[in-house]
């Protein structure tokens, strides 16, 4: 085979299908969508969960009780192991440094967790602070005045 002989393989191409252009087309008349209703018609679309005009099912069955999904808060978790080697004593750990150091991204608020060794003495400017966290930053002599948690 050489370079100037280069063609697609058998099948690759195919014709558009032309629809509603007169019988002899084969997909004339109704242009493939049946025979009258709604369906048949333009702009004649339903939505998810239509039942023909019946109630439907949805409906139908009562809503009870309550979810607090579309207002749970995410934070962004980052243990103190993970400032351990990231930070240097008497360094500010606040949320632009965090995104600066890789260690969060996006807006979503921060919390700090008390998962792994913790000896640096650093300064938090983050409002949200589990127990264990605050407990290893006073022991290391850090301080913990709440900031911004949020960007």
């Amino acid at each position: 085979m050489q370079d100037f002989n280069l063609h697609a393989p058998q099948g690759a191409h195919k014709r558009k299908r032309i629809i509603g252009r007169g019988q002899g087309s084969g997909r004339g008349t109704t242009a493939g969508k049946g025979n009258k209703g709604q369906k048949a018609r333009s702009g004649g679309k339903t939505y998810v969960g239509f039942e023909g005009g019946q109630m439907p099912l949805y409906r139908r069955l009562a809503q009870r009780g309550f979810s607090n999904y579309p207002f749970k808060k995410e934070f962004q978790v980052v243990n103190l192991g993970e400032l351990e080697g990231r930070y240097h004593d008497g360094e500010t750990v606040d949320v632009v440094t965090l995104k600066q150091k890789g260690l969060i991204k996006g807006p979503a608020p921060v919390k700090i967790l008390g998962d792994g060794k913790f000896t640096k003495k650093l300064i938090f400017k983050i409002s949200t602070l589990s127990a264990s966290a605050k407990a290893k930053i006073e022991q290391a002599a850090g301080s913990t005045s709440g900031g911004a948690g949020d960007v």
